[in-house]
């Protein structure tokens, strides 16, 4: 089986690429630059950009699957040459957030997801969406540094639960909805096992450096003026700010949050937080 992956330099499709060749696919790799990327022996490395389709003559030739990444403005043009260069199946990595209103005026992560899913599910094709939520490897962005420097953690609503995925489960489930039939029609929610609060991530860190580390509960404008200092986009920061702000009526039990779908498909349980800090405990020394 031959499987084209775009975003195979990422978090998420460098660990797919691995797990394809480790069950003996044959792995073609999107790049807009290949010859600037490295990937592991036996990756046949091709030139295109998604949010150019006409780069993409010949990308799909004689693929049998995809891992797709969401481009809403040139989905139908990209889903179209997929469909018609024969390609059996699209793993699309989407998001948590096309559960939420369409409507909300802050859905961001509805209105740059939900137009590809469309366009999927319209092809024709198998397809599984792969619904993420939040990831543990966003924290390696926000945390190292002030962990570091000062022995603290600042973030929102610490008594929040959560419950993020480990990158590492995305691409198993992604690898099994590439290679094995089962999974088309499907949309999987992918989560970690567990709920977890900011405060909570904050303590797993600190037992696993053997150090004190002091959570700072900040209040959303105060979230908002650090991620745009850390180069968050500002659309980006009201959608996460919206998401972590429901209203009394919305909020969900902590056990709301975690989804079955990983260990359904994988038959055990999700990776913890725990483990991921293991995982990437260097970045934190």
């Amino acid at each position: 089986m031959r499987v084209l992956v775009t975003g195979a330099s990422g978090t998420v499709g460098s660990l797919v690429v691995r797990r394809l060749l480790d069950r003996g696919a044959a792995v073609r790799a999107l790049s807009r630059d290949p010859a600037r990327r490295i990937f592991p022996k036996g990756v046949d490395p091709v030139e295109g950009d998604l949010e150019r389709p006409a780069t993409l003559n010949g990308v799909f030739d004689d693929v049998d699957a995809v891992l797709l990444y969401p481009h809403p403005e040139t989905a139908e043009e990209v889903v179209d040459r997929i469909r018609r260069s024969g390609v059996r199946r699209i793993v699309l990595m989407s998001s948590a957030s096309v559960r939420t209103d369409p409507d909300a005026e802050h859905d961001f992560g509805h209105l740059h997801h939900r137009p590809v899913e469309e366009a999927v599910e319209r092809s024709g094709l198998e397809w599984t969406h792969l619904r993420g939520g939040e990831f543990m490897v966003n924290d390696l962005d926000s945390l190292p540094d002030s962990i570091r420097a000062e022995g603290v953690v600042r973030a929102p609503r610490g008594d929040e639960p959560g419950a993020p995925v480990h990158e590492a489960d995305m691409a198993d489930v992604a690898t099994v909805a590439l290679l094995e039939d089962g999974h088309h029609g499907r949309a999987y929610e992918i989560t970690g096992p567990e709920p977890i609060t900011p405060a909570e991530r904050a303590a797993v860190i600190a037992g696993a450096l053997g150090r004190e580390i002091t959570f700072v509960a900040l209040t959303l404008a105060e979230a908002r003026d650090l991620w745009l200092a850390q180069g968050v986009p500002p659309e980006i920061c009201d959608w996460l700010l919206w998401e972590s702000d429901p209203g009394e009526e919305d909020a969900a039990a902590p056990d709301d949050c975690v989804s079955p779908d990983y260990e359904r498909v994988m038959g055990r349980p999700g990776r913890t937080y725990a483990r991921w800090v293991d995982d990437h405990l260097d970045a934190f020394r």
